[in-house]
């Protein structure tokens, strides 16, 4: 009995720790996300455009988690000093967490911080996709569900239920870590078509651009779905490691987030402007009778009739953006 109160102890603990560095690698990150936004990004497009809706994004979700891990600090200071000659000492305060409004409180701003990370995704999906309906309606479908049922985990703990035997706590994970991994596959799988089919097109085109971006998407995803997993995993088996992931994952996938709209903002990635131009790469223009390379502008007679298409449906498809 006091090695599992002593092991509950540990892994409560180093929550904390695991807690505030993730706290605070978020509070860098929006900072350099914000500088980077309020400065002029480079290669100006959308996310110039857009600048003002990140912004707000950025601020709405480091409010909510700010909130969120003050809230949690708080009920840290009560079960370890203000209520720790309670009957059950620390223990049991942790076990009956449920039954403490500020821990409700701190549950409820990394839910709805959730909805808003969670969103941008699909937006970024959508784009890529030129709002394809056969992706956007199953996409919306599973947003929704993830909300209801994280509005149904916040009734039943709002009751005082014990947090683990919140069953559909469980679905609620496996949709939210389910929706990242479907959008990674999706955008990851419509870039590297488009690439392909560019590639085709102009075999002298240079398809960095999109390894780039499906890079950033894949580093993205991995660390929050690794992150995650481990939850999911350690959740269903009632397992004290979970209390390691419990609110720090919300910082962790703010994070994944936060890195992409930097590496946008800076100019490290590309946007929609930046993509167009790329797609516009010099190649031939047949007429009739006489092809024209537009980069050295020296006619060359060829035997070839019409004209070539320089604006593919795919490379129209591609346009879209990182922020």
């Amino acid at each position: 009995m006091l090695g599992a109160v002593s092991y509950g102890v540990f892994t409560h603990c180093g929550f904390e720790v695991d807690s505030c560095t993730a706290k605070g690698g978020f509070f860098f990150l929006t900072v350099q996300a914000a500088t980077a936004l309020v400065q002029r990004p480079r290669y100006g497009g959308k996310i110039a455009d857009h600048r003002v809706v990140l912004l707000f994004y950025i601020f709405i979700t480091f409010v909510l988690g700010t909130v969120g891990f003050a809230a949690n600090a708080r009920y840290t200071e009560m079960i370890w000093i203000d209520l720790r000659d309670a009957p059950g000492g620390p223990a049991a305060l942790i076990d009956d967490e449920m039954n403490y409004r500020i821990n409700v409180l701190a549950l409820t701003c990394y839910y709805i911080m959730e909805w808003f990370m969670q969103a941008l995704l699909l937006h970024r999906c959508f784009v890529i996709w030129n709002w394809a309906r056969w992706v956007t309606i199953p996409m919306i479908t599973l947003y929704i569900a993830m909300i209801a049922m994280s509005i149904v985990v916040l009734i039943e703990a709002s009751t005082g239920a014990v947090w683990y035997n919140i069953n559909i706590e469980l679905a609620y994970l496996c949709i939210e870590v389910g929706l990242t991994v479907i959008y990674t596959i999706l955008v990851a799988n419509r870039l590297l078509v488009i690439r392909s089919q560019m590639k085709q097109i102009m075999p002298e085109y240079d398809s960095s651009v999109y390894d780039i971006v499906v890079l950033v998407i894949v580093e993205s995803a991995v660390l929050y779905s690794v992150f995650a997993i481990i939850f999911i995993v350690s959740f269903a088996l009632h397992s004290d490691v979970s209390n390691l992931c419990f609110l720090s994952i919300s910082h962790v996938q703010g994070i994944a987030q936060l890195l992409i709209i930097i590496r946008v903002a800076r100019g490290r990635t590309i946007t929609r402007e930046w993509s167009t131009r790329v797609a516009a790469a010099p190649t031939s223009i047949a007429f009739s009778g006489t092809a024209l390379n537009t980069t050295d502008v020296e006619p060359m007679t060829t035997l070839e009739q019409g004209s070539v298409q320089l604006n593919s449906p795919s490379a129209k498809a591609a346009e879209g953006s990182c922020a």
